[in-house]
């Protein structure tokens, strides 16, 4: 590199040129920029890093090498800024880190699957009030369950099919093996809704899902049978005020029969049956199908089980002919009975989308809640008379199921 020199005139010996101030070695300069080298010959900066090319400044500044020889007049080159390793780390982790909004993820995900089961929840207990005001509605006046159950799966067979066609939904792939498996389920869920229709023929709904508060004790016996979850003792306590409440509740009842009494009781069982067996069927992952198509499955196939059952048990009863001999009024019965279907298969449907969110102990407590909404609705809409023992052996009843709900959240101590 060439270097500028000056000459001063002046009486006084010509001031000889000085060479420029030579460059740490590490950072010597070159005239000529050379993009490939610039590139890869910086060692103190990480190669994962970015690299940075500053064009070098110069300033002049005057030295003397001794009080006796002339000033000399010297180009300075400024070196370019070097970086360290930890400044350089630094601003690679400032500038991937984190926001601090990311850790807010997994309390907006909670958050929404609590509103969203909540909302379940609500439906699941509005779709089921409407189904028993309608159903109690249609079983005064026609006294055939089994017909009317029946009737209720060809609703919700006819609404699978419009799923299954329309591609609102895709209709699965079921192999003989995995029906196998459901068949169980399609049985106990058939004889459940025929044991609830006989009940709610003979006895006021209040009293019917008054029993039906009983279906933790029947969950605590199945759950430990088949799914191998031993209740605790507090939990088997618990279930003491919801028997004796059930009790009081039947013998001060005003509507009470044996026939309904028997037929709630044998729903609580098949009801259970099914819920415990829908757990275990779904967390076989192998097999596993969600909870719209099983639901969906069962239903076509709890319509095809009934349908002849009914025929053969009550006969064609079910046609305007028949209706209109029989002194009722065939638009009202046929109204009342498509809006309790459309309802029944709304209310199941949603039960199954909790079960497969929750477990099966979870999903009765929940259900006997519900019992308490129908049973206060019931009440008001059917004007039913209730006497201050009965609403106190009802209380107890439900309390039990509260005091349940509670102690089966505590964990057992491991030993």
């Amino acid at each position: 590199m060439q270097s500028a020199s000056f000459t001063l005139a002046s009486p006084s010996p010509s001031l000889s040129l000085l060479k420029p101030r030579r460059q740490p070695s590490s950072f010597s300069f070159n005239p000529r920029f050379d993009p490939i080298r610039a590139s890869s010959s910086s060692s103190n900066l990480n190669s994962d890093s970015f690299n940075v090319n500053l064009s070098t400044r110069r300033s002049w500044s005057l030295s003397s090498s001794s009080s006796s020889s002339p000033f000399k007049l010297r180009p300075w080159n400024a070196p370019p800024p070097c970086y360290s390793d930890a400044e350089t780390n630094r601003f690679e982790v400032k500038a991937t880190s984190v926001p601090e909004a990311a850790g807010e993820k997994p309390e907006s995900s909670a958050l929404f699957k609590t509103l969203e089961l909540g909302a379940l929840f609500g439906l699941w207990y509005l779709f089921n009030i409407y189904f028993n005001i309608y159903n109690k509605q249609v079983l005064k006046v026609y006294p055939y369950p089994v017909t009317v159950t029946a009737i209720q799966f060809a609703v919700g067979t006819v609404v699978v099919s419009l799923m299954w066609g329309l591609n609102l939904y895709k209709k699965p792939n079921v192999s003989g093996s995995q029906l196998a498996v459901i068949l169980p389920l399609a049985v106990v869920h058939t004889l459940g809704n025929v044991f609830t229709n006989m009940s709610l023929g003979k006895v006021a709904v209040s009293f019917t899902h008054t029993i039906k508060a009983m279906e933790p004790f029947f969950s605590v016996v199945l759950s430990a049978m088949f799914l191998g979850e031993l209740p605790t003792f507090w939990v088997v306590a618990s279930l003491v005020p919801i028997v004796g409440g059930v009790a009081l509740a039947s013998v001060t009842e005003a509507s009470f029969n044996w026939a309904g009494f028997w037929s709630a009781m044998a729903s609580n069982l098949s009801n259970q049956s099914r819920n415990v067996l829908s757990k275990k069927v779904m967390v076989k992952s192998e097999e596993s199908l969600d909870n719209i198509t099983l639901f969906s499955i069962i239903t076509v196939m709890s319509f095809i089980l009934l349908a002849p059952v009914a025929l053969f048990m009550e006969g064609v009863k079910f046609t305007p002919t028949f209706l209109q001999s029989a002194g009722l009024n065939v638009n009202q019965i046929y109204t009342r009975s498509l809006l309790a279907a459309l309802c029944f298969h709304a209310y199941q449907q949603v039960s199954y989308m909790i079960l497969q969110r929750v477990s099966p102990v979870t999903h009765s407590v929940g259900n006997c809640v519900k019992r308490v909404v129908v049973i206060v609705s019931s009440v008001l809409f059917f004007k039913t008379p209730v006497s201050p023992i009965n609403t106190l052996g009802t209380g107890v009843a439900l309390s039990g199921v509260f005091l349940y709900s509670q102690v089966k959240r505590l964990k057992p101590k491991k030993a």
